[in-house]
């Protein structure tokens, strides 16, 4: 029995899953999740090396390839949806429960609704879970999210032109830092090196590990260099390149390459001499 991966649901999660049929990569398809019957996409065959790549992803089985009655019912259900939202917004005003509503998901099979919502604290959504359940007639599931989640549902695009990272490939959102934009010499400008959810872009995240390894490889700033064209202090480093900028004897500021060092010297430090202070003879 053939595995896939798949993705599905709003918030694009990847399941890996059975099917008794065989699927090609880019079909849309109905698919058993732990929450439900939801529509979703075949990404790509599951073999070892692809699932050696996922940490513990949800289960499921592919029921069939999406018909066009299937499409015609999710066409009805995202129409539905848009109605659903307001009427849910409507109570959160009612209640008057701080809380942003984000988005509200269907199931494709009915078994529940999930409302997707940002606070900043602790909300009793008890009566608003009573009323939405009572409304719509079925199982109704809160779900806090963040601001990263919330650019995850909502945006499209990046500044890079592109659709936005969170909301195609990436599986998880790695934890980025400033000291990332920094070891790649990225502008410190925050508006420039965030994304649409206002946190710093996950981009920073990929090539930091080459980064890294590039800065601890190569010699340090300050230390002298021996190269085939004579002897040298390091200036600054261009990790990715793993270029350096070396100041010869002669003054000239000159490029080497990595692999053009012969010998890095390291200074001796002199030994810091203790101040004793020598007791009085009486």
């Amino acid at each position: 029995m053939p595995s896939y991966i798949v993705r599905c649901g709003t918030m694009r999660t990847l399941h890996l899953m059975q099917a008794r049929a065989e699927y090609q990569r880019g079909m849309r398809v109905i698919a058993r999740t732990p929450r439900g019957l939801e529509a979703g996409e075949v990404l790509s065959l599951a073999d070892e090396r692809v699932q050696q790549q996922m940490d513990n992803p949800p289960s499921g089985t592919i029921q069939r390839e999406i018909t066009e009655q299937d499409d015609n019912e999710l066409a009805h259900i995202a129409a539905k949806t848009v109605e659903e939202a307001d009427r849910c917004f409507e109570i959160i005003r009612e209640l008057g429960l701080p809380m942003d509503l984000v988005d509200i998901e269907r199931l494709f099979g009915g078994e529940r609704m999930v409302v997707y919502y940002l606070s900043e604290n602790r909300v009793d959504f008890r009566e608003l879970v009573k009323r939405l359940a009572h409304e719509f007639q079925t199982r109704v599931e809160m779900r806090q999210i963040g601001v990263r989640d919330e650019a995850k549902l909502l945006a499209d695009y990046g500044d890079c032109g592109k659709p936005v990272c969170c909301n195609t490939h990436l599986m998880k959102m790695p934890p980025v830092s400033m000291k990332m934009a920094k070891l790649q010499k990225a502008t410190l400008d925050p508006n420039k090196i965030s994304g649409r959810c206002g946190r710093l872009k996950c981009c920073l995240r990929y090539e930091y590990d080459i980064y890294e390894e590039n800065r601890k490889s190569l010699p340090r700033i300050g230390v002298d260099i021996v190269t085939s064209n004579g002897r040298g202090r390091v200036l600054s480093q261009e990790l990715l390149s793993r270029q350096l900028l070396v100041q010869m004897e002669d003054n000239r500021r000159v490029m080497v390459h990595a692999d053009e060092v012969l010998s890095v010297i390291k200074r001796k430090q002199s030994p810091r001499k203790e101040q004793r202070s020598t007791p009085d003879k009486t």
